[in-house]
């Protein structure tokens, strides 16, 4: 059914949820999983929605996101493993969450991309949009999205 499945986390509860899933099919289907964190640049400037802050700080900021991404996909492949599934682990930095999760599956040649809900509603979820959706009505490979 599944040969190489993407799982995308951005680390909150619902999204366990979503990996749980996600390796709970690989396992059923004895697919490979490919483990993505697209970690966000620090805002550089007030136009981007932040404070302006030194070069040195702004990298240490983004090395930390680095690294808490990386306990992040650890923690997922370990999961993988304890349900004997191959877990491959990648970081993305990018602003373009949709964009990257899309590449990254191409790329990976993904046969489907696993992913949560953001869970957001109403005012919120129209001015801030939904990297989800995005991901859902542009993507050409097959996305279950839960919730």
């Amino acid at each position: 059914m599944y040969n190489r499945i993407l799982i995308a986390s951005d680390g909150s509860e619902l999204s366990d949820k979503a990996v749980a899933h996600g390796l709970d099919l690989a396992a059923l289907c004895g697919a490979q999983v490919i483990a993505l964190k697209v970690v966000p640049h620090y805002p550089r400037s007030y136009f981007e929605g932040g404070e302006v802050l030194p070069l040195k700080e702004t990298q240490r900021i983004e090395a930390q996101w680095a690294s808490h991404s990386q306990t992040l996909l650890d923690a997922i492949k370990a999961e993988g493993q304890s349900r004997k599934v191959q877990v491959t682990t990648e970081i993305v930095q990018s602003d373009l969450v949709a964009e990257s999760v899309i590449d990254t599956a191409k790329r990976r040649e993904c046969d489907l991309i696993v992913m949560a809900s953001h869970g957001r509603k109403g005012l919120q979820r129209l001015l801030l949009g939904s990297e989800t959706q995005h991901v859902l009505t542009h993507s050409h490979i097959p996305v279950l999205v839960l919730r």
